[in-house]
């Protein structure tokens, strides 16, 4: 297993493969219809917000939601939920510092937030779906985004000294959810004593969940995920920002060759002619962090680093022999990795 350290002191990236972002002038439909969208506020001001279905950061493709607001020239807003609870019988995933400090490093300012209904799951016993934000709280925490003067960082830190409350509101939110739909949530005693504990200040929140995602990323490296076709060895990556904050990563292949370190991430579709376009641009937003790359090292050697995004697919074709909707998606992305200095390889092919 190779690890590898490096820095990253700023983010300098032009993406291509962005969505349109449709406009509503109603957050709550912003919010029911759209994972990114524009949103129109009070006297002719907009915003560009991305929509977390879950803190947790492998589900739902957050990152592609991300990805697809770094094209505006709008401020950018990720409305993440602190808390989420599918009863006893789905997940429980709540707010890590490191997600938090990721956005920051984008210059996303993030909106907490908390889950204010549900419907019962019939497919399960203690289930709830289609969660929906308390809009309400959302809609105030916005405004004062518009008029926030200072960067997403010191905004991002005013987000986790909100965590105490938000998390009893998200907390008494379900207790509502439970009664209504008659689903069993998870414990709340185990949550609240991880609060307890997380919460006394920054600091510890800081540690506790660095702790976590260290030993997710530790995990992840030993784990193949059916969307992914690698050949060579995962790898972890941790990377450190000016200000001390450090991110943990997972690198799907990492490949040495003389001083260069190729930091590859992968990307597979098992029937498709590509992969996803959700899956290209969740890994286009790890080549943001990869080409603003400095000082990377391993063992405290430092490399050059060349960052790859990878693309596979079960049907092995190559870049000539795809549909024209595949072949117009690869010609994007293409051109984005030369505009932004990144590689690409599809099913073998390595184009510089």
């Amino acid at each position: 297993m190779i690890e590898v350290h490096a820095r990253i002191n700023g983010i300098k990236y032009r993406p291509l493969l962005c969505s349109k972002l449709y406009q509503y002038n109603d957050l709550n439909e912003g919010l029911n219809k759209s994972g990114a969208f524009i949103l129109n506020l009070n006297n002719d001001a907009k915003i560009a917000i991305s929509r977390w279905v879950s803190p947790k950061r492998t589900r739902s493709y957050p990152y592609a939601r991300v990805y697809d607001t770094l094209g505006s020239q709008l401020k950018k807003v990720a409305v993440i939920p602190v808390l989420k609870d599918e009863g006893l019988d789905g997940d429980r995933d709540y707010i890590q510092w490191d997600t938090v400090s990721l956005m920051s490093l984008l210059n996303v300012y993030v909106i907490l937030g908390y889950y204010s209904a549900a419907k019962k799951n019939f497919g399960y016993n203690n289930k709830i779906t289609n969660q929906k934000f308390d809009t309400n709280y959302i809609f105030k925490e916005l405004d004062e985004v518009l008029n926030f003067r200072s960067d997403a960082l010191h905004w991002n830190l005013c987000q986790i000294d909100k965590i105490p409350l938000l998390a009893k509101m998200a907390i008494e939110s379900y207790r509502k959810i439970s009664r209504v739909t008659n689903v069993k949530m998870h414990s709340e005693e185990i949550f609240l004593n991880n609060l307890e504990k997380i919460l006394q200040d920054k600091n510890l929140f800081k540690e506790f969940s660095r702790n976590k995602a260290i030993r997710a990323q530790y995990r992840e490296v030993y784990t193949r995920q059916p969307k992914e076709k690698i050949q060579g060895n995962k790898g972890i990556i941790t990377i450190e920002n000016f200000l001390g904050g450090k991110y943990y990563f997972t690198c799907d292949e990492i490949q040495l060759s003389g001083n260069n370190i190729y930091l590859i991430e992968a990307k597979h579709s098992k029937g498709g002619l590509i992969p996803s376009i959700n899956d290209i641009k969740d890994g286009l937003l790890k080549m943001v962090l990869y080409v603003n790359l400095e000082k990377v090292e391993i063992k405290g050697n430092e490399l050059k680093v060349v960052p790859v995004l990878k693309l596979t697919s079960g049907i092995n074709k190559s870049l000539d022999n795809i549909g024209e909707k595949e072949k117009r998606i690869l010609k994007q992305v293409l051109e984005e990795a030369k505009l932004n200095k990144f590689k690409i390889i599809f099913n073998q092919e390595f184009f510089e």
